[in-house]
């Protein structure tokens, strides 16, 4: 049995799986990524995670390579630079060091352009040529497909859309600076910050005027929405209205059939999708209105990002 590692590095989470050519992926596992500041420490840990997915089968597997998902990776160096989300800083030439570790074919590519190049092996764009995969977890990401080809630039960091300025009223910072970036506005950290805007700005009760940031969760917005809770509900507009505004921008650059959206944020379901989609047809061009449709990831939620990264491998394959 023919299997690829798919490694998916989030700021919070980093997940790994095994994946077959359809996009199986009949295990996985994760480990909290901020726990290893040393990244020697975490490599050994990535290795150690995989061992033991290998075990776990009935069948000892051949195992064709790794494809590997972070943010801002270069798929043309090998490495990750300068992320914002994570706690290595600099340029970390990990694709070299992980070898090292797991001498075999092996890739890396931003995290988005991963979910990307999965939705058109896996997922929902196996029969498109143009749309752009929205990923939206501790950060903001994008990986666009144009003409049938993944856009991945010079130095490979094409689709970095969290760090458009939109030039929004308070101007927040993003994680590399930027203010007013979209990725400040728009993910699930985006959107804690906007209940905590929101409580300033509004005089509602709302169950979060008692709870910490830190102490703070996507899943209890969720909740508080559906509870009735106003402050999570003008927050979930609030963050819609935004992102509808950049889905409206972003179209102009390529047309795409449509925008797969996936990550965290996406579980908030109607909270966030309804009200999206409602400002984004107001916000589109003319030309554009009713031709591009948000849709979501077309691969298994909890497995997306890991068959995403296993794609890089399978690319070669298909």
């Amino acid at each position: 049995m023919d299997l690829a590692i798919g490694i998916d590095i989030g700021g919070t989470k980093t997940k790994i799986g095994l994946v077959d050519n359809k996009g199986n992926c009949p295990v996985q596992t994760f480990f909290r990524t901020k726990e290893y500041p040393d990244l020697g420490d975490y490599l050994d840990q990535l290795k150690q995670s995989i061992d033991d997915l290998i075990t776990e089968l009935d069948l000892k597997p051949n195992i064709i390579g790794c494809g590997i998902g972070a943010p801002n990776a270069s798929s043309k160096r090998g490495t990750i630079e300068n992320a914002a989300n994570l706690l290595w800083k600099g340029s970390v030439p990990l694709l070299e060091k992980f070898k090292e570790k797991m001498p075999m074919p092996m890739r890396i590519m931003n995290d988005a352009s991963a979910g990307a190049l999965g939705e058109m092996l896996f997922g929902s764009g196996q029969n498109m040529t143009d749309f752009i995969v929205i990923t939206l977890g501790t950060g903001f990401g994008a990986g666009i497909v144009a003409n049938g080809k993944l856009i991945d630039g010079y130095d490979g960091f094409a689709g970095e859309l969290g760090h458009i300025d939109m030039t929004i009223g308070d101007g927040r910072l993003t994680g590399l600076g930027v203010r007013g970036g979209l990725e400040a506005y728009v993910s699930a950290t985006g959107l804690k910050r906007t209940i905590m805007h929101m409580q300033s700005k509004y005089m509602d009760d709302s169950r979060f005027r008692n709870i910490a940031y830190n102490d703070l969760h996507g899943e209890d917005i969720t909740k508080a929405a559906e509870e009735g809770d106003v402050i999570a509900i003008k927050a979930f507009d609030y963050t819609a209205k935004i992102m509808a505004q950049a889905l409206a921008n972003f179209t102009a650059f390529t047309q795409p059939e449509a925008f797969v959206l996936m990550g965290g944020l996406t579980n908030s379901g109607k909270w966030i999708l309804e009200p999206l989609e409602k400002y984004f047809n107001e916000f589109l061009l003319e030309v554009y209105r009713g031709k591009v449709k948000l849709i979501s990831s077309g691969m298994e939620d909890k497995t997306a990002a890991i068959c995403g990264a296993a794609a890089l491998i399978w690319e070669n394959q298909h």
